[in-house]
């Protein structure tokens, strides 16, 4: 069925480097990268085009939420250009210029943090969001203290460059860099960070290879997708542009929903914490700062900021995989998920969500407004994630607990699983076994037996089924030794 028109249809348009740009006549399918490099800005470059070398990393000007903006590097090759339709983008060309270098080009040049160069624009844009970054401070105290070296006296964080890999260089240069940068001085891109960021609005574009939609309410979104029941929703498009660019899916129509108010936002209440489905995981661990620790155990572990800047809880849960990190450590929250649709909405326990593999019980015409947690949080919680690297990597186990603990016995426990079944799952014959036994070595050998046993996992390239049962027991093993460490050590 046909989309009805906007009711103030404008042209695609961009500030890109500081200037106004058209969108043109490409395909709604067009990613940034495609986009900027067919427009002569070719620092930019694709090197996995699944957003895991950074090569094609990209500032964009991101709402601070409060009155501000921060400059969030991302992942230029999953983004559909028509979504930045009205944004303020800046590339490795608009930072600065050979005659005169920003202050993160100049430290790479002088520490020779670069050799055939390829993948130094992305690092000169992510190195440069964190340059940027409101509350980064010298921190010469933290720095003496941080034995694994992660974060420098300048408060710079090395992680922000997780997402960015070098293949000739070596990274001990580009971290010599980086530990030496200073503040920023009273340049634009410093100043700009005191003003609002770009506002989203309604876009409508339509090509021959399908429709791009941005809804900017609510109401708006759910009229689409009643009048298009087989339209692509899409907030980061971190899953969605792997589709695109790997496996050539295009979809007749997508339809925008990262921007909707409903969607973006994160309530703190009393009885409840609330995540609208389209906040971008590394703003509900700037937000939330720690208040649900076991989201902050789990968001540190997810691919990389690079996607973290991007990558949703809706999208996450939307995609119903079974790998998926989020799922498990709802689960153990006892999360619910609130589904809207154009004639009502309806909350349910994560638990019922998932009905098989990469299926749910969301109707058509049904979408993920957002995902609330109850209130108080368990006082012990922990996610374990299993892979083989240790940051950006896909999980071959996923494990999360939380669990009430008085005078020592297990008052009540919540388990979620991940990867060791069709779909995510809670672990209910291991919290029956612990809920009202002491929190004891016995206990717990006798629970990880059980929880080794949960689940149906299978043999594939990332794990055996027998490697990922033993992962399941000594996840609970392992919980228990840390947690009895840190009770000890206490005064």
């Amino acid at each position: 069925m046909d989309t009805p028109e906007p009711s103030a249809a404008t042209e695609v348009t961009f500030i890109i480097n500081g200037s106004e740009r058209p969108f043109g006549q490409r395909g709604v399918h067009t990613t940034a990268l495609e986009w900027l490099r067919e427009n002569r800005l070719t620092g930019a470059k694709e090197g996995c085009a699944e957003g895991e070398c950074g090569a094609c990393a990209i500032l964009v000007a991101q709402t601070d939420r409060s009155e501000g903006t921060h400059w969030s590097a991302i992942n230029s090759c999953l983004v559909p250009m028509a979504a930045l339709d009205g944004q303020e983008l800046v590339t490795s060309e608009g930072l600065g210029t050979p005659e005169q270098l920003h202050p993160v080009q100049e430290a790479l040049a002088l520490a020779g943090g670069s050799q055939c160069g390829y993948c130094t624009p992305g690092f000169v844009c992510a190195m440069a969001s964190e340059f940027y970054r409101k509350d980064r401070e010298p921190l010469p105290e933290l720095a003496q203290k941080c034995t694994h070296g992660e974060v420098g006296a300048n408060g710079f964080d090395l992680h922000s460059l997780s997402g960015n890999l070098c293949r000739c260089t070596g990274y001990r240069p580009i971290r010599d860099a980086a530990y030496s940068l200073g503040e920023p001085g009273d340049e634009a891109l410093a100043r700009r960070r005191d003003a609002p960021a770009p506002e989203y609005r309604e876009t409508n574009l339509r090509r021959s290879d399908g429709q791009f939609v941005r809804a900017t309410t609510l109401a708006r979104a759910v009229e689409l997708l009643a009048a298009n029941p087989g339209a692509l929703l899409v907030a980061g498009s971190t899953d969605w542009g792997v589709e695109v660019n790997l496996r050539a899916r295009r979809a007749p129509m997508v339809i925008a929903i990262d921007r909707i108010p409903e969607l973006d936002s994160i309530v703190v209440g009393e009885h409840l914490i609330e995540i609208g489905a389209a906040v971008a995981l590394s703003e509900i661990e700037r937000v939330l700062n720690g208040k649900v620790p076991l989201l902050a155990q789990l968001i540190v572990q997810f691919a990389s900021p690079l996607i973290r800047h991007r990558a949703t809880i809706g999208g996450n849960l939307g995609t119903a995989s079974p790998i998926g990190d989020c799922a498990p450590a709802l689960l153990a929250l006892d999360a619910e998920v609130v589904l809207s649709s154009s004639n009502a909405e309806r909350t349910l326990p994560l638990a019922e969500y998932f009905t098989g593999y990469r299926t749910t019980v969301k109707e058509p015409g049904e979408l993920i407004k957002s995902v609330r947690i109850p209130l108080p949080l368990s006082p012990l919680t922990g996610f374990q994630k299993i892979a083989k690297r240790r940051f950006d990597d896909i999980s071959s186990v996923a494990v999360a607990f939380s669990l009430d603990i008085e005078e020592n016995m297990v008052g009540k426990a919540r388990i979620g699983l991940g990867g060791v079944a069709a779909t995510p799952l809670r672990a209910y014959a291991t919290e029956e076994l612990l809920v009202g036994q002491p929190w004891n070595r016995e206990t717990v050998a006798r629970a990880a037996a059980v929880l080794g046993a949960e689940g149906t996992p299978m043999s594939d390239h990332r794990a055996s089924a027998s490697y990922r049962s033993i992962m399941l027991s000594n996840a609970l093993i392992k919980l228990h030794t840390q947690n009895t460490l840190i009770v000890e050590a206490l005064p």
